[in-house]
């Protein structure tokens, strides 16, 4: 006849069996939040590369629209109407809005559905292009190692011996700033993102620098994505379609 085991044995495997249960639920909680953390970063790069390749589109669609109409088209009538505004650009201001992405026959919004920015030098929107008298003015800025804006490209003077940008397009990307699809501006989220605030309301100058959601940086969170034409590449494919004087 077998030994009945004694309690003190029993209890010891029971413990051990519920520690086990115990280990088996936390790991399966755990590989849960991995995925889920995984999943979540994996959708926001998804979303990310979506909105460079459009606007890597965006670029080529408006180098083509200046090779067609001797000229870069001016901003969208409105975040809801795509067609480019009818009126000539007065200032730097008038130059920057949103891409006219009917004009352009391309898509207008980037992964979070939001209107893509647009801001072009009120010159290069005018035909013909005057190559050696039009000044290009854009510029893009970034912070250096200590967290001073400097210049990325272009510089504070542009003249014609010393060219800047001829144009700038940029997503707001998720937050905290940038006007929806359906023409609601987005409200803002996140406090002391002061280059997404700056990008907001430019005209002349953007900033572009490494995303950051932590707001512990200068110039705060920020995730806009900037694009630009830069002159030599415009009157070269001008030049190559014969429409630049």
């Amino acid at each position: 006849m077998k030994p009945l085991a004694c309690p003190a044995r029993r209890q010891g495997r029971q413990r051990g069996a519920a520690l086990l249960l115990l280990v088996a639920v936390l790991g399966l909680g755990t590989a849960s939040l991995l995925i889920s953390a995984f999943g979540r970063n994996t959708a926001e790069n998804a979303r990310q590369q979506r909105t460079l390749a459009t606007l890597a589109q965006a670029r080529d669609a408006l180098l083509g629209f200046a090779t067609v109409n001797g000229r870069l088209p001016r901003p969208a009538a409105s975040a809801i109407d795509g067609r480019e505004r009818a009126d000539a650009c007065q200032s730097d201001a008038d130059c920057s809005g949103f891409l006219p992405w009917v004009a352009l026959g391309v898509s207008g919004v980037d992964a979070w559905g939001k209107v893509l920015r647009y801001s072009v030098t009120p010159e290069m929107a005018r035909a013909p292009i005057v190559s050696f008298s039009a000044v290009a003015n854009r510029v893009v800025r970034t912070r250096d190692s200590r967290g001073e804006l400097v210049y990325m490209a272009g510089q504070e003077q542009c003249d014609v011996s010393i060219q800047c940008l001829p144009v700038v397009l940029f997503s707001q990307g998720k937050a905290p700033f940038g006007t929806y699809a359906s023409g609601v501006a987005q409200a803002p989220t996140l406090r002391g993102a002061l280059d997404a605030a700056a990008n907001d309301s430019a005209s002349r100058s953007v900033i572009s620098r490494p995303a950051d959601t932590t707001g512990q940086v200068a110039g705060g969170a920020f995730n806009d994505m900037v694009a630009w034409i830069t002159l030599p590449t415009l009157y070269q494919r001008m030049r190559a379609a014969r429409n630049l004087p």
